[in-house]
Formats: structure tokens, sequence, C-alpha cells
């Protein structure tokens, strides 16, 4: 499935929330992760349009937004799916089983890391550490933790995801 990258420009909501954002803050230029963070929440990815309508409103050129937005790995300026999956692949994940959970996934949603399920739902994507080595093999699926996934842990995440209706 192709995702259309496509967004529409920011609406007078959007616009009004992130006002309330740059309000919080000294500068509005202070305002830029937060109103990054907003933006996908919203719309769950950043497009360069939309980058451009908010560096505008914080009185930043698009380049130094785009350069706040590509330092933090988990501001998404493709389009990712619904909920995105975050493999851990640190030494401790690795050594604990990762690469067979990345296969698990391939086999069970039919997408390796970087790539969505064609009907939009999941995007893998690996994450340098999530913090949790003590619990290895880890993995975030939307914004819920995971730890010590095996297989058929996979498999009881997914189920109930998996027959929601979207």
């Amino acid at each position: 499935m192709s995702i259309v990258e496509r967004q529409p420009p920011l609406d007078a909501t959007e616009r009004a929330a992130i006002a309330e954002l740059i309000a919080h803050y000294p500068t509005a230029r202070a305002a830029a992760i937060d109103s990054l963070k907003y933006v996908q929440q919203r719309r769950r990815y950043v497009s360069d349009g939309t980058l451009h309508e908010v560096a505008h409103l914080l009185g930043m050129s698009a380049a130094e937004l785009d350069e706040v937005a590509t330092f933090y790995n988990l501001i998404y300026r493709k389009p990712v799916g619904e909920k995105v999956i975050l493999l851990c692949d640190s030494i401790s994940c690795w050594i604990t089983g990762r690469d067979q959970l990345a296969a698990h996934i391939h086999q069970r949603l039919g997408i390796r890391q970087g790539e969505t399920t064609a009907d939009g739902r999941f995007t893998l994507l690996p994450i340098v550490c999530l913090g949790d080595c003590d619990h290895a093999p880890v993995m975030m699926v939307g914004d819920t933790l995971h730890g010590n996934v095996d297989t058929a842990a996979l498999d009881a995440i997914f189920q109930p995801a998996e027959s929601d209706t979207p």
C-alpha cells in the first residue's frame, strides 16, 4: 500500500493549539518539539508542507525546524501506520532474541523494518534503545512498552490489535 504523503494545511484548531503551546515558552522557537509532537499526534507524521507551516508559526526557517525534527528519531517525517512498532536493536535485545522477534513480526504481519502493513495499521521501525535493558528483548507498540517479549508474547500483543476495527 502506498500511503499518500499529502496533508491538508493546518486547520484553525491546530493553529490555535500551536499558538497555545507557544504561549507557554519565553520564545516561539522553544515550542518547536512540542509543536512537532502535537502535529504528529494529530496527523501521524509531519509532512513537508506542515513543517513549513509550523516553522512559520514558530518564526523559524523550515530548514531549522527540519533539523530539530530529524534530530529526534520519534518525530516521523514520512507516513507511518496507525500504530508504530519500535523494536529495540540494542546489544541486550539482540542477545536475547530481537532478530527472532523481527522474523516473527515479518511472518505475522508481512512487514520488515521500515515497512508498513498493506492496510496501513502497523509500521515496524528499529530503535537504538528503549531504556529497559533488564527486560530485554523490548518493544513498543504505540505508546505501550513490552518487555521480556518472546514469540508467544508477541502473538498475544498483536491478536487484540489485529481484531480492532480501524
